[in-house]
């Protein structure tokens, strides 16, 4: 019983944060790039985006953007390039610790994650970076596998930089539409 108690007051703070957040944005319209950059680097950021409950609030923003006078192309590009660089990160990361990923977590603690990712990137390839943005799990983890596993750089970064900006605006565009609509 304790943990359904504690597990409520969790989702009270973190509604909470959410709410403050975008009421900061709201009244700081000139932070909201500089802020959507950082949640889209950091849950693009391998190990780092497993904590970082960014994709809500980035739906969140959307619909800000819609339903105030947020322009949408520069939050578009912030969190594009955000989401770029933290797979660029994790890329780098991947390919100087190569098999010490093992031992860190989470892959320490679910050591089947590295073979099943093996197996998505050596079927997928460069399309495995374009198709991982759009499944939580594995966002941040196919960048640092491609960086294990040595895919070329230039290879890497053609999908990622592609794909980026897909994901940012299937992201923000349908809280923005939808708040436009209804406003």
């Amino acid at each position: 019983t304790r943990l359904p108690a504690a597990a409520h007051r969790l989702m009270g703070l973190f509604q909470n944060f959410i709410n403050e957040l975008l009421a900061f944005i709201i009244a700081n319209q000139h932070w909201a790039a500089p802020i959507v950059f950082a949640l889209a680097f950091f849950k693009s950021l391998a190990f780092v985006s497993f904590v970082v409950p960014a994709t809500l609030i980035l739906v969140a923003v959307g619909g800000l953007v819609g339903a105030s006078h947020i322009p949408f192309v520069p939050i578009w590009l912030a969190v594009s390039l955000g989401a770029a660089l933290g797979d660029w990160a994790s890329y780098s990361i991947g390919y100087r610790i190569k098999d010490r990923a093992r031992h860190i977590w989470p892959l320490s603690r679910y050591p089947a994650m590295l073979p099943r990712g093996e197996r998505f990137f050596r079927r997928w390839g460069a399309m495995s970076v374009v198709l991982c943005r759009f499944f939580s799990p594995l966002r941040a983890t196919v960048p640092l596998l491609c960086g294990i596993f040595e895919m070329r750089w230039w290879t890497f970064q053609l999908a990622n930089w592609l794909s980026a900006p897909i994901w940012a605006f299937a992201l923000l565009a349908p809280g923005g539409l939808l708040a436009g609509w209804l406003g």
